[in-house]
């Protein structure tokens, strides 16, 4: 199915909009504790259990009106709704932090795995927006593989080392950035390795 056009500014607010408001209210309510239910439980596990079903909606919403999701999204919202409803239920924000971990060394699984079977499977998420050829494609999905890792790695180094707060700014503000200095860092790639589709040449009459 053809995906449906769709403003940008929109676009980004349903995106992005979640994560913003995520990260405001946790520097709001972060000190605050609440007992829900002769449950005494932080503003961080209050924020969480509120984030969810905000985060769903807003990729139901995207869903509905572009008429398509990236995999990358589906599988975000399924790892939040288990580590997320997890963190909520057994009262425990560290299961939280493990999240983005989990989905760092999942995504280098798959990619490496994809690798052995002579594949290229980020080819197939991002080949509408990056035309490369097989060759590229293999470099810069090991190089990818690697910044997953490394992802990993120091998503936990921060959150068991580090303050609450710390790691909500980390996460959300500071991983962002990293990721678009990657890409930007691999455009002599994007360059030696691009490819176009020819341009159908017009018959001479």
């Amino acid at each position: 199915m053809k995906p449906k056009p769709m403003h940008s500014g929109v676009k980004a607010a349903l995106e992005y909009g979640p994560t913003i408001a995520f990260v405001a209210a946790y520097l709001i309510f972060r000190n605050e504790t609440y007992l829900i239910a002769g449950t005494s439980y932080t503003g961080f596990v209050v924020v969480i259990a509120a984030f969810i079903p905000i985060f769903l909606l807003a990729m139901g919403v995207l869903w509905f009106l572009t008429g398509k999701l990236a995999r990358i999204q589906v599988a975000t919202a399924i790892m939040l709704l288990v580590f997320g409803g997890l963190s909520v239920w057994l009262n425990d924000p560290r299961l939280f932090k493990m999240k983005p971990t989990v989905i760092y060394l999942a995504l280098a699984l798959i990619l490496g795995v994809g690798l052995l079977r002579g594949q290229s499977w980020l080819e197939y998420i991002m080949e509408d927006m990056i035309p490369l050829k097989p060759e590229g494609w293999k470099i810069l999905t090991q190089r990818v593989i690697a910044l997953f890792l490394l992802s990993a790695a120091a998503n936990e180094l921060v959150w068991r080392t580090q303050s609450e707060e710390f790691w909500v700014l980390f996460e959300t503000l500071a991983m962002p950035i990293v990721v678009l200095g990657f890409f930007l860092t691999q455009i002599g790639l994007f360059v030696e390795y691009a490819t176009f589709k020819p341009t159908k040449k017009k018959k001479k009459r």
